[in-house]
């Protein structure tokens, strides 16, 4: 089943893409802090649907599995 992704200029998904600009690599809580959202990973997949791309890593941290996204390119036209 496809993914309904919202609008590139949706303000939530452009919070998040304004978050991952800069080329650092950033945690799912630094993310929801920076653009208030909620289920980044779910707003990763939207914004890969408008061809950005974003790689995904995870590290076991104090016992813990973290996420960690960095922005490698964004859509054309951007």
């Amino acid at each position: 089943m496809a993914m309904h992704a919202a609008p590139l200029a949706s303000p939530r998904l452009q919070r998040v893409l304004k978050a991952l600009r800069g080329g650092q690599r950033l945690s799912t809580r630094a993310i929801v802090r920076k653009a208030n959202v909620v289920a980044v990973n779910a707003v990763v997949a939207e914004l890969r649907q408008h061809g950005v791309e974003i790689r995904c890593d995870n590290e076991f941290l104090n016992g813990k599995r973290r996420f960690f996204y960095t922005l490698l390119k964004e859509p054309a036209g951007k």
